[in-house]
């Protein structure tokens, strides 16, 4: 397996979705990329907000690009805000570094893609990531 696939992807969603739906989340946005930083699926849900779709690609797209999560990408643009600045212009804005983006894995560490959530609090996205990936039995990587 050398990319996500729509299968894993609408798994991943659902298990997103479901520990939103536990954990009492506001309306979520989940997009899954493959390892290319393409679109393979992207679900709104019912009151989700209007940029919501972009920020949870630029969430997955930004930790495809960069090769870590956008928590790390978080942290990178803290420790490092002109050099993250500059990156983002290079990427034409599309790098959203705030956590929510996580890096999906097999189980021999290959990377897969990236899901991006956003909706809620960063911290409460990232976790609905985790427990996506998690439910397709892939690993997570939110380093």
């Amino acid at each position: 397996m050398s990319t996500v696939s729509l299968e894993q992807a609408l798994v991943i969603t659902r298990g997103a979705l479901l520990h939103g739906t536990e954990v009492g989340a506001a309306s979520l946005t989940v997009a899954v990329l493959d390892n290319a930083g393409r679109l393979v699926s992207l679900q709104r849900q019912d009151g989700s907000s209007l940029l919501r779709p972009d920020i949870a690609v630029g969430k997955a797209w930004g930790a495809i690009a960069l090769g870590r999560s956008s928590r790390g990408l978080a942290e990178m643009a803290a420790a490092r805000p002109a050099f993250m600045s500059a990156v983002n212009v290079l990427a034409q804005g599309n790098i959203v570094p705030v956590p929510g983006g996580v890096l999906i894995r097999d189980d021999q560490q290959c990377l897969l893609g990236a899901v991006g959530i956003s909706g809620d609090q960063s911290d409460v996205d990232e976790a609905c990531a985790v427990a996506g990936i998690r439910l397709a039995e892939l690993v997570a990587d939110c380093g």
